[in-house]
Parts: structure tokens; sequence; C-alpha cells
């Protein structure tokens, strides 16, 4: 697969096969047997679509353009590829003397220092059993030095987030010459974030030879415009899952509020329900995130805020909470939540609407997750009418509306495209009538601290 080896006969043999659309398990794919003894510690059997479709192409060096929904096991298609690619090398490519800088063999591009952190996880989970792996991971907000610590030394894959790569490669203390892999996680992401000059910088710096894989929602515009510079001409295209496919394991729902408190009080009921296990709630600025989660501090909730105003041990550490049950609500903005893969995660919750159609896709893919169910619910106001269409517009579905006894809407619904309504008569989830008075709060624009603490007012599990 990578350029230092020649691709082993029985990986092309593979890849020029039928695909399957029953694949055999993990078991039909060659790959070395550390790889397959870290699978079955995990647990995993059977590859998922993404992973069925794109490991084998992947093995045999293709460079590949894969759109592939959130949740759908992505990650896994280009890590086992990678470690193979490292096992390869080791066995059959030159030796890398000691003292010499050679920089990653596999580089990783991601969005957000979360998905980083997450894809660094998988990689350490499926090369367990690979012996001197050597993983580092290089994101904004974490020292200097750490990071050129971590780089030391031969390094075998190497998970970056642009902005912080490109400062440690202009300052000389990382070459990128021997790249021989390039993984682009969430393109589309990256470039709506505004890194499309600093990924065309980066790959100026990586060897034309090298294998390149883009994953991407979708790869029109200027996403497909940058796969076409990037990719080679004979590039493989994989479509898995798209923007416009049911989701099978997560429930919409779609409430009307005549106003902010209106839509508190919706908020407020739907998090005292039974059926919540863990609760991401969305909001649009990091501003609202802060006064929300003091809210619902203030309220009893542990809850915590999450978004990119805030430092990274910071972030870690609420992410550790939510992971390990400490948290129950996880008030968060997109560039924040983006990557968090948490099983327990029962309800998304919009409380503020995303500021593109196809960010919706993303925030409910956070729930329903590893087979569960999961449960989206969608807070508007009049005024959210518009992005609610362009929403449906972009899944070719409509949301259902739903009304909560005792906190119907007053005003009339607006009018959008295709929206079908029910009504649930015990709220949602089968429970109790809502038959007590709504609490209502001050709104974002009385909010206390603008920007200001995300710790609970009140004691709470995740604080103690």
């Amino acid at each position: 697969m990578f350029t230092e080896t020649q691709v082993p006969q029985d990986h092309l043999d593979a890849a020029l096969a039928p695909i399957n659309s029953t694949p055999s398990g993990f078991a039909a794919i060659a790959l070395h047997a550390a790889l397959h003894r870290a699978l079955a510690d995990a647990g995993y059997t059977t590859p998922t679509d993404v992973q069925a479709r794109a490991i084998t192409p992947a093995l045999a060096g293709r460079d590949l353009r894969v759109s592939s929904s959130t949740g759908s096991g992505k990650t896994a298609s280009f890590v086992l590829p990678a470690l193979q690619g490292v096992l390869d090398v080791r066995a059959n490519g030159p030796r890398r003397d000691k003292g010499v800088v050679y920089g990653p063999r596999v580089l990783v591009l991601t969005p957000t220092r979360e998905l980083a952190i997450q894809v660094s996880k998988a990689t350490d989970t499926y090369g367990r059993h690979v012996q001197g792996l050597r993983v580092a991971t290089v994101v904004g907000g974490v020292p200097y030095g750490a990071q050129l610590k971590a780089m030391r030394g031969p390094l075998d894959v190497l998970i970056a987030t642009p902005g912080r790569l490109i400062d440690h490669v202009k300052s000389g203390k990382l070459v990128l010459d021997n790249v021989a892999m390039l993984v682009l996680d969430e393109a589309d992401r990256m470039l709506d974030m505004g890194f499309i000059d600093d990924i065309r910088f980066i790959a100026e710096c990586i060897p034309k030879t090298r294998q390149t894989m883009m994953y991407s929602a979708t790869f029109a515009g200027s996403v497909g415009r940058l796969a076409a510079e990037l990719l080679k001409p004979d590039a493989q295209t994989i479509a898995v899952d798209s923007h416009t496919d049911t989701h099978e394991h997560i429930e919409q729902r779609l409430h009307w509020a005549d106003d902010g408190r209106h839509k508190q009080a919706l908020l407020d009921h739907l998090l005292t329900t039974r059926e919540v296990d863990q609760a991401l709630v969305f909001t649009s600025t990091q501003r609202d995130a802060d006064w929300l989660a003091d809210r619902l501090a203030d309220m009893g909730h542990a809850v915590a805020s999450l978004h990119g105003g805030l430092p990274q041990g910071r972030r870690n550490h609420v992410l550790q909470g939510l992971r390990s049950r400490k948290l129950r609500v996880l008030v968060a903005t997109d560039v924040a939540a983006r990557g968090i893969d948490v099983p327990t995660i029962s309800h998304v919750i919009n409380f503020g609407l995303p500021m593109k159609a196809e960010d919706y896709v993303h925030r409910i893919g956070r729930t329903g997750r590893a087979g569960r169910q999961g449960l989206a619910v969608t807070l508007a106001e009049a005024g959210d009418a518009g992005m609610i269409r362009r929403i449906q517009q972009f899944t070719t579905q409509s949301i259902p509306v739903a009304t909560i006894v005792g906190l119907e809407p007053k005003k009339a619904a607006p009018r959008t495209t295709g929206s079908a309504g029910f009504r649930s008569e015990g709220g949602f989830g089968g429970g109790k009538p809502f038959d007590r008075k709504p609490r209502f709060g001050a709104g974002p624009a009385g909010a206390r601290k603008p920007g200001g603490s995300f710790k609970p007012k009140r004691p709470s599990a995740f604080s103690r």
C-alpha cells in the first residue's frame, strides 16, 4: 500500500474482486494477525457497510473519495488500512535510523480537537497489539513542548488539526517528507471552518506519490473541487450513506414555541422525563451555551457547557465527565460537539438551530449510536421556519411536529414544506401529562456572565 514497499498480491486480488453485499466478517479481510486480534478484543466481528467497501481498496493503495454519515464506523475504515501499511513497511521496507527526523508515515487531518482525540483513541484500540506503535496527536490548546516531545523519533501515525500542524511544520520541528498516506476526515467541515488553504499547504509538503483518502458528508462544490486537486484520477468513489437516508435508530420531532420562555419550558419538561439517559443540547453560540448550562445547573441538573472558547484541559475534563456518566446534560456548540461518540446519549435537543442545514444531520447523529434508539428534538420559533424548511429540503424528509400536553403553542405553526404533525398525549416518551407550572428563566439577553463560567451554580455529581 505504501510507496516504500510493493503492495501484497492478495490485497490487489481482493481489491479487484466484486464487492460482497453480505460481508462474511473481518476474518475475510487480509489484515495482519495483530489487527485481527485487536478487533476480536474489541468484540468486532462483522464490518459495517463503509468498512466492508473501503478497507479492501484502501489496502490495495487506491485513493478513496468516501461519503458516509456519522456513526457509520468510518474511522476504522481508514485506521485499519493505515496500521496495515505501517506493518507492511516494518516487514519489507528500509529500517529507520535513530537520530534522523523522519516524521509520520500516516497523517490524519481532522477539523476539531475532539475528533482528533477520537481518532487517536481508535488508533490505539486497533493498534494495541502492534509492537512499538507510535501515535501522536497535534491540536491547538495544548502546550507545544508536550507535542514536540511526542513527535521525537520515528513516528507511525500523526493525527492533527491543520492550524497547529502548520505551526510545527513552519518552525522546522516536523517534516512530512515520508508521509505515505494522507487522510482528510470530515473534509467538508474543515472547509466550512476555512482550512482550505491550510490543507493545500500541507498537501504540498507531502510526496505526490502518497495515498489520499477523503471522507466527507458531501463532495459537492468546493469539497469536490478540492478532491479533484488532491486525489489521483483513478480514485475510487464510495457512497455509503447520504444526508437523504433515513435514520432508522433516531426518532425526530419538532416542537414549535411561541417565544424564548416557551422554548425554555419545553426544554425543562424534556429533560425531566424518565427516558433521558444523557442529553446533548445544542446552542447556536458560545454565550448561549454558557448561559443555558448555568440555568440548568441552577435547576439541579448535572450539566456543563462545551465550546471552542474553553481551554483544552477543561474540554477534556467535560468530555470525560460525559463518558463516565457524571454529567447527564451537555450543552454544546456545533464545533465543540464534532466527534463526540458516547453511545449513552439518548437525546439530542436543538435548543438553538444550526447555521447550516447539513449540520442538523451531524447533530442528530450524536444519538442512536451503536445500534441504540435515540430521540432528536428540535425546538423552533416562528423566525426559525426558514431554517426548518432548508433542513427538510436538504434531508428530503419532513420532521414530524409534536406537542406536549399543557405546553401547546398558542400561535399557529408556521408553514414549512412537508411538515406532518402528530400529538403526543403524554409528553414525549409516553410520560405523564405536563401538569405543573413551568419554570421560566431569564433568556440569553439577561445572562449574568456572557461567555462566562461553565461550573454549575449548585453542587452536582459532576462537581463533587
